[in-house]
């Protein structure tokens, strides 16, 4: 699984949690891929950045856990599904499986650190 630095950020007044990968810039797509997780991708239709709107209620955590800096994502997809975990200070806080109906097959964690 290659491995790719992410900028996150958590606004708790509004509940959402956002991040993009380093050095890139706007994308041209947005996919629900399930649950309110929306991810962005580039002009090759690949991910480059996710967004979750009232992200403690669809993750199932507490705010103050969101407000922790140490997020890392990790996408695993084929032709038939996508897998979408997020862990927070390396625990796991979600995990979502969904159809891959957006073309992307990649292998990638994305991580703060």
């Amino acid at each position: 699984m290659k491995t790719k630095e992410l900028i996150t950020s958590y606004d708790a007044t509004n509940d959402i949690l956002a991040g993009k990968l380093l050095d890139e810039k706007g994308f041209m797509a947005n996919y629900t891929i399930g649950n309110g997780i929306f991810l962005n991708t580039d002009e090759n239709n690949m991910p480059t950045s996710f967004y979750i709107g009232e992200a403690s209620q669809k993750l199932g955590v507490d705010k103050e856990v969101l407000k922790d800096p140490n997020v890392a994502v990790a996408i695993d997809s084929d032709d038939s599904g996508i897998d979408f975990e997020i862990f927070i200070s390396s625990n796991k806080i979600f995990k979502l499986k969904s159809d891959n109906r957006f073309g992307f097959e990649i292998s990638e964690m994305w991580d703060t650190n």
